[in-house]
């Protein structure tokens, strides 16, 4: 996608300053206030296996090892293409990254723990076993960085995570410390696991996604939840990885640096833009909703502007900053903006944004409502650790809050 020049207004407003937003909920609060409140049973159920057709049956075979798909697969097969489009970078993280497996399910279970997703903390807890994680130090990612008996590079993994998690961003701090014992390519691998497990996390406690009957392990009950990181520090004004040079916009050269990432990476990217089950304003709603509660500059610029092109469609990006209690959003767009905003903060979708989607979307539109939202989470988090820079000084930048509480 090519860069296009703003309107001139625009131009104006960004060379005089970011537009100012008022409105008592532009800014909710951070995740990780409280724990989240899992549901006990699916939303969505899973495929039976009367249900499957060939062409389900053909996914399956593609990323099973032992052609039996588990309850998250079977979810997703409601939409075949969302499965195609999830697979491919589960599927690398798990099993192909440039970082060991023992450091891969030491970030995936802190992730569940964080989000209090049960079935990946039963799918991954045997797993972690496997690459010499015993039940106590299973236990201690639940407890924590500050937990006694992690080195200090474990701890700074479990840091990252949680700075991720809270803050949309890794302090310079975590960033200096992975770079002593990981290369550039290493840290991104680090980095995209956390954010693409966030993105499974929020978008199976949304649909109610329960663990197997054959997993046995359970997120520990009894261990306090609790949050601790240093404040967000300001956005980076130079990237941390230098985009490849050449024709494109910075994101896609920023992660065109690392091509077997990438290329694993795209189709997760590629249902959102092609999906006929979300209309493009919709679709830019949320991702700019998401984009905004995660104060990702880049991607707010890209999607007010030259990719997402928001005013184009009929959007003004200044009631999306202002939330769905700004004068004016009827009533299905207020939900529309509450899915990014309950993903955000809690986790899941609440059941009465759930109840309201449901009043004009279909299952799978619902589906592909909170997927899009979820995985521009993980874009957002990314943008911000890489220091993804604005690719035209003119680009509109996030609006400045004149009122309300901040959770940033």
């Amino acid at each position: 996608m090519s860069a296009r020049t703003l309107p001139l207004a625009l131009t104006v407003a960004a060379v005089l300053g970011a537009p100012l937003v008022a409105g008592a909920q532009a800014h909710i609060d951070p995740p990780g206030a409280r724990r989240v409140a899992a549901l006990t049973t699916p939303r969505i159920a899973p495929l039976a296996d009367p249900e499957l057709t060939d062409a389900h049956k053909a996914i399956i075979v593609r990323f099973t090892r032992d052609g039996k798909p588990n309850n998250a697969l079977r979810t997703l097969l409601r939409v075949p293409e969302l499965a195609e489009a999830v697979m491919p970078y589960t599927t690398y993280l798990t099993n192909e990254s440039s970082i060991s497996p023992r450091y891969r399910e030491l970030l995936i279970l802190r992730v569940a723990w964080l989000h209090g997703n049960e079935n990946l903390w039963a799918e991954h807890a045997p797993r972690a076993r496997i690459y010499g994680l015993d039940d106590a130090a299973i236990r201690r990612i639940a407890e924590g960085p500050d937990a006694s008996g992690w080195d200090r590079f474990d701890a700074t993994l479990l840091r990252l995570a949680d700075q991720q998690y809270r803050n949309s961003s890794t302090t310079n701090a975590t960033w200096k410390a992975l770079s002593e014992r990981f290369d550039i390519f290493n840290i991104v691998d680090a980095v995209e696991t956390v954010n693409h497990f966030t993105t499974l996390s929020i978008y199976y406690n949304s649909l109610g996604i329960q663990p197997d009957a054959d997993l046995k392990d359970r997120l520990p009950a009894d261990v306090p939840y609790k949050v601790t990181v240093p404040a967000r520090e300001p956005a980076l004004t130079v990237p941390r990885i230098q985009p490849n040079q050449g024709r494109g916009i910075a994101v896609s050269r920023t992660f065109g640096r690392y091509p077997l990432l990438n290329q694993r990476w795209n189709p997760r990217q590629g249902f959102i833009l092609r999906t006929q089950l979300l209309t493009p304003p919709q679709r830019e709603m949320l991702i700019l909703r998401m984009g905004w509660n995660c104060q990702a500059e880049y991607e707010w610029a890209k999607h007010v502007g030259s990719v997402g092109r928001a005013r184009e469609i009929g959007l003004d990006p200044m009631k999306i900053a202002e939330g769905a209690d700004a004068p004016a959003w009827p009533a299905f767009e207020k939900h529309i903006l509450r899915t990014a905003d309950d993903l955000y903060r809690d986790g899941r979708v609440s059941d009465a944004t759930w109840s309201g989607l449901a009043t004009q979307f279909k299952p799978e539109q619902i589906m592909a409502a909170i997927y899009s939202s979820s995985v521009y989470r993980a874009i957002s988090m990314s943008l911000n650790a890489y220091g993804v820079q604005l690719d035209d000084p003119a680009d509109e930048r996030l609006p400045k809050l004149t009122g309300g509480r901040s959770g940033q």
